[in-house]
């Protein structure tokens, strides 16, 4: 056989086993006869659509076999438009099985919408079991004395089936629980009064209702650890007096500069007066010439004038230094 026959059968048995690949690939033989002997009634013609569909035969044969060995009816249709949708039809198929075997009713309507809003249903069938614990984070909050306490709690809650659809998640939970805390804690007299009872937060957190429209169904909330953090309300009061503080040293200070500007202000009229005085004085002389010249003023009423005015100069220096005397004593 030379070389030429060599290829061709080479290429021909590949060629075979190709084909028959491909036809086993459609035509899933092994699938269908094991979904046969499992008792699921699906046909050989219905396997071949389905590769055609774009859908894994080998995902819906394994799970309506997995149904039927639970004892649960599931149709081929659904789990096609389901996977189809974008769904996980093997989580979905898991949590019918949990939920039936734990008694929980759950349909495959309300599974498949679970699954398509984007929540693990198979995960929440199991916290409808054994319910799971959520750890908040440290919550601050000041009673009324103005003491700072910084409190943790462990939030146990278990998973609504049937308000999965449109519920709030866990982040909601923690937000109300936190709210409640803070509000717990300011609604309280004194700081002592909370770390003796904190059974008190957790009674008035779960009476008011945090999971409505909620996902979950809390079953408890325990306070964990109450740590006392600083006294906000004497911090408080030290800055309310230096605040205080501040404005009254403004006030002075506007006090004094408008007395400043008072005072500059009555030395500038002084100088005024004495200016305007100076300027009289400086008449004096030349009202008194007019007066002699008009003969309205003789000699004698001015040397009259002149001892007046000498006598008045006595006067006031004999009282300045008795004033003087006067204002050392009182000194």
């Amino acid at each position: 056989m030379d070389n030429n026959s060599m290829v061709l059968l080479v290429v021909a048995i590949a060629g075979g086993l190709f084909l028959i690949w491909l036809i086993l690939y459609f035509i899933p033989v092994g699938l269908w006869f094991q979904a046969l002997v499992s008792d699921v009634k699906i046909s050989l013609l219905q396997l071949v659509l389905m590769r055609w569909r774009k859908v894994p035969p080998s995902v819906i044969v394994g799970a309506m076999i997995e149904g039927k060995k639970a004892g649960l009816e599931l149709y081929r249709d659904l789990l096609e438009a389901h996977y189809l949708a974008g769904g996980h039809v093997p989580q979905v198929v898991h949590a019918l099985v949990s939920a039936s075997k734990a008694n929980i009713d759950l349909t495959f309507q309300i599974a498949t919408a679970v699954d398509l809003a984007g929540r693990d249903v198979f995960e929440a069938v199991q916290m409808s079991v054994n319910p799971k614990v959520i750890n908040t984070p440290p919550v601050t909050a000041v009673a009324k004395d103005g003491i700072q306490l910084i409190a943790k709690a462990r939030v146990t809650v278990r998973a609504n089936i049937k308000r999965l659809v449109g519920g709030a998640g866990e982040e909601t939970i923690l937000a109300r629980v936190g709210e409640g805390i803070v509000s717990s804690i300011g609604s309280s007299n004194s700081h002592k009064a909370v770390m003796e009872n904190p059974d008190f937060i957790s009674k008035v957190v779960l009476e008011k209702g945090l999971d409505s429209g909620t996902a979950f169904e809390i079953l408890s909330i325990d306070i964990a650890d109450i740590d006392v953090g600083k006294n906000i309300g004497a911090g408080l009061q030290i800055d309310q007096a230096d605040a205080d503080l501040k404005i009254a040293q403004a006030k002075a200070e506007e006090r004094r500069a408008m007395a400043v500007a008072k005072e500059q202000e009555m030395k500038a009229l002084a100088q005024e007066m004495k200016a305007k005085v100076i300027e009289a004085e400086a008449h004096v002389p030349l009202a008194m010439a007019e007066a002699f010249r008009s003969g309205n003023l003789g000699v004698m009423d001015y040397y009259r004038m002149k001892n007046i005015e000498a006598d008045t100069q006595m006067r006031e220096s004999i009282a300045k230094p008795e004033s003087k005397k006067k204002s050392d004593k009182l000194k």
